[in-house]
């Protein structure tokens, strides 16, 4: 009888934790991608339908490098608004005050969030890579979403790491679709480089063996992680800075 009445204590605390799991869950997604987000996620579909129909009909052959192109936009236009727009919701939320007046609570917070958006987004990348691979060119869905990723992460850390000096989502849009559009120019004159963030991995140049292009494209990878480690790490720091936000 004792044991019964363990197992079934032990069974309500499971359940009591994962109600509160998944309570809080809705309601950090709720903030999160409150407002315009389903129009940014409209938008990066809407995209995707259009560029994937036109490849459809195009003479040129598909493959696993123009997938990867095809896929890149939608990807950041999707992190964009989450990442830009996240403590500007928590404000809009009447939520700000309440963070900053719990110590080290609002880092818990956002880095939990930060991850959430980062598994959402995975998440929807890979329905359009599974898609894709069905439409348009046979690929290898987990290694592509995989690829993505790290443009993706990189610039929705750039722009949460914006959001934390700038004074509002606005400004935070601003500035990062300006960095973002220097990125893509000077990524044609760092097409063969380990600096490139657009660097796309399916793409092997001719001039460059397979060899050297696996290692450049490890070292690409290995810069963009420890880039997006150091600027969520620089973010976090930031919030401590309550007299910016409030």
């Amino acid at each position: 009888m004792k044991n019964e009445n363990r197992f079934q204590a032990g069974k309500n605390r499971m359940s009591l934790a994962a109600d509160l799991f998944l309570k809080t869950v809705y309601y950090n997604v709720k903030i999160i991608f409150a407002n315009k987000f389903i129009y940014f996620f409209g938008a990066s579909f809407l995209f995707f339908v259009l560029i994937a129909v036109i490849n459809l009909f195009s003479t040129t052959d598909s493959s696993s490098a123009s997938v990867y192109y095809i896929l890149l936009f939608p990807g950041l236009l999707m992190i964009f608004y989450p990442a830009s727009f996240g403590i500007q919701n928590d404000e809009d939320a009447g939520m700000l005050e309440i963070l900053f007046s719990i110590p080290n609570y609002r880092y818990k917070v956002w880095l939990v969030r930060l991850v959430m958006i980062y598994v959402i987004v995975s998440l929807i990348m890979l329905l359009f890579a599974a898609l894709s691979s069905v439409a348009l060119y046979r690929i290898e869905i987990t290694e592509m979403v995989y690829q993505l990723m790290f443009p993706v992460f990189f610039f929705g850390s750039l722009a949460f790491l914006v959001s934390t000096m700038a004074k509002s989502g606005s400004g935070t849009a601003v500035i990062v679709i300006v960095i973002g559009i220097i990125f893509w120019i000077s990524s044609g004159i760092l097409s063969e480089s380990e600096w490139n963030i657009f660097l796309n991995p399916f793409e092997n140049p001719d001039s460059v063996s397979s060899g050297v292009w696996a290692e450049l494209i490890t070292l690409n990878r290995m810069y963009i992680a420890g880039a997006v480690v150091v600027m969520n790490l620089l973010a976090l720091l930031n919030l401590q800075k309550r007299e910016r936000f409030i």
